[in-house]
């Protein structure tokens, strides 16, 4: 599949914004998306995944629920919402996709990823 991220940009901490990741390819409902991210000196972390086929979800454990992901499949979209953005959120944000399964745990493993997008800036501050 390939990928592609819209959405980045500059932002107030408080604030808000939405990710988008354009999704080409066949059979996408064997796919597991994911959000992660990575901040300059730091490695890539995961932020959040989605299976294709039914929207099931999965998060860190210390998410809090700022962070939404959801897929549009009649669209081909995978989003991320971002919502109370602070300071530490700054880092650019890739869309990934695999089709190894089965979609739990492994998700949260960027090594399981075959495909990435080019990522997308997110910088949040006054």
């Amino acid at each position: 599949v390939q990928l592609v991220e819209s959405g980045g940009g500059l932002v107030q901490p408080g604030g808000s914004l939405r990710l988008s990741c354009a999704v080409s390819g066949r059979a996408l409902s064997r796919y597991g998306m994911a959000w992660f991210r990575q901040a300059p000196g730091k490695e890539r972390e995961f932020v959040a995944a989605v299976r294709w086929s039914d929207g099931t979800t999965l998060y860190p454990d210390s998410e809090k629920g700022r962070l939404v992901i959801s897929r549009d499949s009649a669209k081909n979209t995978v989003y991320l919402q971002m919502n109370s953005l602070k300071p530490e959120d700054t880092a650019v944000y890739y869309c990934a996709a695999t089709d190894d399964g089965p979609f739990g745990s492994g998700n949260y493993d960027k090594g399981r990823y075959k495909s990435w997008g080019q990522g997308t800036q997110v910088t949040v501050s006054s």
